[in-house]
């Protein structure tokens, strides 16, 4: 049985590959503002209201654990699937890229706001103590002591959180959100076309690198204040 591989038609497929970028930098980029802000709101929860915490308070530290531990160990392709009915009924469809974004947000956010409670976790907690002894409000330790001091570990977990985005963009494909890892897959895997697929996988990887560059160097510049 012999294969037979065919060299990249980039004159026709030239058009789908850029859309295909521009899908996936879209999809990157709403998901990380979104499950970032939503991330950081829960992370920050989960720290305060901990046994010890300036907001400790048990049934919500225990709801939003147990929901944290329910959602991050599922993987996405098997996520994507099992919230097509709650996919459905908020964004109006289960397939496409709006679709794929809303559960790439919901993935991401309890990612995110476990990452962001171990970084706090490492917070020394005599700087807490002494903004409470000076009379500050547990919202104005959060926002003066907390986050600040927590700033340069957490780039670079939001650093580990855009690749991991990236990862999910590439499942999103099997149910129609374009992006590179569909395109890789469609234009490459299943038409034999080992040069279209071995394009998307590198400019996945230039976009992954770039924001890990990015990231060193911002958690860098920022821990040397």
């Amino acid at each position: 049985m012999t294969t037979t591989v065919l060299a990249a038609d980039w004159d026709r497929i030239g058009d789908t590959f850029l859309e295909a970028i521009w899908d996936t930098l879209v999809m990157v980029a709403i998901t990380l503002v979104a499950a970032g802000i939503l991330g950081l709101v829960v992370g920050v929860l989960l720290y305060t209201t901990r046994p010890g915490g300036i907001l400790r308070n048990a049934p919500v530290y225990t709801l939003l654990n147990v929901l944290v531990n329910f959602v991050r160990p599922i993987p996405f392709i098997i996520l994507i699937v099992a919230l097509q009915p709650l996919t459905l009924t908020v964004m109006g469809t289960s397939v496409g890229r709006n679709a794929g974004i809303f559960v790439m947000v919901i993935a991401a956010t309890f990612t995110v706001a476990r990452i962001v409670e171990q970084n706090l976790v490492s917070i020394d907690p005599g700087m807490i103590e002494a903004a409470r002894a000076m009379g500050a409000s547990p919202w104005r330790i959060i926002r003066t002591v907390i986050i600040p001091e927590a700033l340069g570990p957490l780039v670079l977990g939001y650093t580990f959180i855009f690749i991991a985005i990236v990862d999910m963009s590439a499942m999103v494909g099997y149910i129609g959100g374009g992006g590179l890892g569909d395109f890789a897959i469609v234009y490459g895997y299943r038409a034999f076309d080992p040069e279209a697929m071995y394009v998307a996988v590198l400019v996945i990887v230039v976009i992954v690198q770039a924001a890990q560059f990015f990231g060193n160097w911002l958690s860098k510049k920022i821990m040397r204040r």
